[in-house]
């Protein structure tokens, strides 16, 4: 037989496969992949023992806080063969999704707009790239059987399965992980969703490729909350993304006036990067911000009746905190606002309103206090923070096409 066709062992075995045959097959995965969509198509084994140590760790500070999933499968998280029987491989595959007319500094700089991050301001994309999995799994599948080898045992994940998706990109060669946790990659920075379709078919590994934060320490510095404790390590407790996403109760005083007029998620971390200079638009239409999320005014947003949210968050990320996490999130912005008679009369409109409880009623009481505050003193001029004031810097000057 030529070296162009590699043998097919009789039997269905898969350790038996040529391993030339594999390699060619690990090829066209990766191309598959593209075809689907995906920006990058890796592949590793399932070894993550040297992340279990630092796992424990970050539970036992409680730095997980509220999200109580992060502790419940214990290192099953670091154990994808154990998550779904069979697995020897992890194909880990990218997806860019920073949307066109990103605006990030024209959004921070106006005290008065909602800030959203970018991942969420269109659809969700936990079922797409799920869906496009499945498709990559498939297509496995259907080459598989044209080979005369029987069906693989595959599963796709997306975030939400008990699998730590960052170590198995890094591992997969997507990337490295910098200092604020994410993955980095040379031509995408970090502006990428993740994906996993862990399979029994023994491919070829890829290489992981060297981290190049080198001294860089940008996104320590810029955080507004102080989140980033170390370099690679998140008190999840102190992110924005953490308080005005996972954390169901009050969001603590302390951290109110570091939000700003951020109100689902944080970016700040990825804006300050350079290695985002060179982070491509996305070319998927469902990742493009939607118009009501678009540079919103907070007054308006702070309008909708839970029946509007729902309406107008149908398919996004934002919908699943619920309209009353959603206005105390914006309650905190309001007050973070530049004082003004309008804010205070829809701080108290919708303090009186039947689509409010306690929690939410505590944010709109600071708002109001914080917004009295300004309106008595002499001088009313809002300053943003210094922190906030050098991401809006970095931004102007390292992403002028998305600023």
């Amino acid at each position: 037989m030529s070296d162009s066709q590699p043998s097919i062992p009789s039997q269905s075995d898969y350790s038996q496969v040529d391993p030339l045959l594999l390699s060619r097959l690990a090829q066209q995965i990766k191309a598959w992949g593209k075809a689907l969509g995906f920006a990058q198509v890796g592949i590793c084994d399932t070894d993550l023992k040297s992340e279990e140590p630092k796992l424990q760790a970050w539970l036992d500070k409680g730095y997980h806080g509220e999200m109580a999933y992060m502790a419940t499968h214990g290192m099953m998280r670091a154990r994808p063969h154990e998550l779904h029987t069979g697995t020897v491989r992890v194909i880990s595959a990218r997806m860019n999704y920073l949307p066109a007319d990103a605006g990030f500094a024209y959004n921070l700089k106006d005290s008065n707009l909602g800030y959203i991050s970018r991942y969420a301001g269109g659809r969700d994309y936990h079922k797409l790239i799920r869906n496009r999995l499945k498709k990559l799994g498939q297509q496995i599948e259907a080459e598989l059987i044209n080979l005369g080898l029987h069906k693989p045992n595959f599963r796709p994940f997306v975030d939400s399965a008990p699998v730590l998706e960052r170590p198995l990109a890094e591992k997969a060669g997507l990337g490295w992980t910098g200092k604020h946790s994410l993955i980095l990659n040379k031509e995408a920075g970090s502006w990428f969703f993740l994906g996993e379709l862990l399979i029994d078919l023994p491919l070829p590994v890829d290489i992981p490729i060297a981290e190049g934060c080198n001294t860089c320490v940008a996104c320590i510095k810029s955080c507004p909350t102080n989140a980033i404790v170390a370099p690679y390590e998140v008190d999840g407790r102190r992110c924005i993304s953490y308080l005005t996403i996972e954390l169901q109760g009050a969001i603590p005083v302390e951290f109110r006036p570091l939000m700003g007029n951020r109100i689902y998620g944080c970016d700040d971390c990825q804006l300050v990067c350079p290695v985002n200079a060179a982070a491509p638009l996305t070319m998927e239409a469902d990742f493009q911000t939607r118009n009501p999320l678009k540079q919103p005014e907070l007054l308006n947003l702070f309008t909708w009746s839970e029946a509007s949210f729902l309406k107008l968050t149908e398919g996004s990320a934002i919908r699943r905190i619920g309209h009353k996490r959603w206005l105390r999130n914006i309650a905190i912005a309001l007050g973070n606002a530049p004082a003004s008679e309008a804010i205070v009369q829809a701080l108290l409109e919708r303090k009186s309103s039947d689509e409010v409880d306690e929690m939410v009623i505590e944010h709109i009481d600071w708002a109001l206090e914080q917004q009295l505050m300004k309106l008595n003193e002499t001088s009313n001029v809002l300053t943003i923070n210094r922190k906030t004031q050098r991401v809006i810097r970095s931004v102007e000057k390292g992403l002028p096409r998305d600023a």
